[in-house]
């Protein structure tokens, strides 16, 4: 039996016959040299992290000097355009169909979201989210984005992906859009994943330096949906606070002081979130990925690192294995820096790939 080791860049094939990586076959290289890691043989195909996006996503412009503008994704694309990506396998979301929508959304919710977006010019839902003509497929693409990516890891396609799409999602509570969000992108993928896969457990996890409100929302009722958020707090939207705890402690905050950095984050995904889910024990992981918690972010003042970013990945992809089979897809939430956005997202990716 012939076994493979070693990272992605320096793979050495051991047993029959000798050889560099240049002689394996790119469906039996394995993605082993992380804690994570595991040795393939012969015939087991690698899994490789998707990444979903589209240039439609760019076509919501909320205007002017708005924080959550095209540029945003254009960084995130740019920095996951180098050489080191070269692995990830490049899917274009797909639109969803809103009726999908309503597994977390009223239907007329939904209706009227959807109905106010203009043929041409800007309408303000409210004071921080404004949509535009191309705010209807840049939303449908976002949600899309996140069930295919649910569909195509449950189908054994990818271990993992990353949805780098935009309008973001988690601010959006069940019948009200807020804070940039639309829909709840990362909450609909985890009612998809239990609706259309027949899973039960499924957790949200999220460290954008702004509370996921929207999904804590969908979540708190339903014991076997499990979110948990690092944030800076007071912020806005003001939830978060850590005696929010939902339904049989299903909710888990742990709310950061402004100037927090890398010990404070670390200490509290170690000590309060990483063990909640760990006891939890979920069937499926997904992270709401937002990256201003940056010290260069500009909307907020926490001090994070992007290596910040890459352990927290590894962690949770850690867990994810230990309880659900490795499946993790994340979605683009905040980061309004755009070089620390871009570093941030590539260390993220870079974690996922190495799981």
């Amino acid at each position: 039996m012939t076994y493979f080791y070693g990272d992605i860049s320096q793979i050495r094939r051991l047993g029959q016959c000798g050889g560099d990586a240049s002689d394996v076959a790119p469906h039996i290289v394995m993605k082993a040299a992380t804690p994570h890691g595991r040795i393939l043989t012969i015939g087991e195909r690698a899994l490789s992290t998707l990444l979903f996006s589209h240039a439609a996503c760019l076509d919501h412009d909320p205007g002017y000097g708005h924080p959550e503008r095209p540029e945003r994704l254009k960084a995130v694309l740019a920095a996951l355009d180098a050489p080191e990506f070269a692995a990830l396998e490049r899917r274009a979301a797909p639109m969803a169909d809103p009726g999908l929508l309503t597994l977390g959304h009223p239907p007329d919710f939904v209706d009227r979201t959807l109905g106010m977006i203009p043929p041409m010019g800007r309408a303000m839902i409210d004071g921080d989210t404004i949509v535009s003509p191309g705010s209807r497929e840049a939303a449908l693409r976002a949600a899309g984005a996140v069930f295919a990516a649910v569909d195509a890891v449950m189908a054994g396609e990818a271990r993992n992906a990353f949805c780098a799409v935009r309008p973001p999602g988690h601010h959006a509570e069940p019948a009200q859009a807020m804070g940039f969000c639309l829909f709840n992108n990362v909450a609909l993928a985890g009612l998809h994943a239990r609706a259309n896969h027949g899973l039960r457990r499924i957790a949200v996890i999220d460290f954008d330096v702004h509370h996921g409100n929207g999904t804590q929302a969908m979540f708190e009722r339903d014991p076997d949906l499990f979110y948990a958020s690092t944030h800076q707090w007071p912020l806005y939207p003001g939830t978060g606070s850590e005696q929010e705890h939902g339904c049989d402690g299903n909710i888990v905050n742990a709310p950061l002081p402004s100037g927090a950095g890398s010990v404070e984050f670390r200490r509290a995904m170690e000590r309060i979130v990483l063990p909640a889910l760990d006891r939890f024990a979920p069937e499926f992981v997904l992270i709401s990925a937002g990256f201003d918690a940056h010290r260069d972010d500009p909307l907020a003042s926490l001090e994070l690192s992007e290596d910040d970013y890459g352990w927290a990945t590894a962690e949770l992809c850690g867990l994810a294995a230990r309880h659900a089979g490795g499946r993790v897809v994340s979605a683009l939430e905040g980061g309004y820096d755009l070089r620390a956005l871009g570093l941030s997202a590539a260390a993220h990716v870079r974690a996922l790939m190495a799981a």
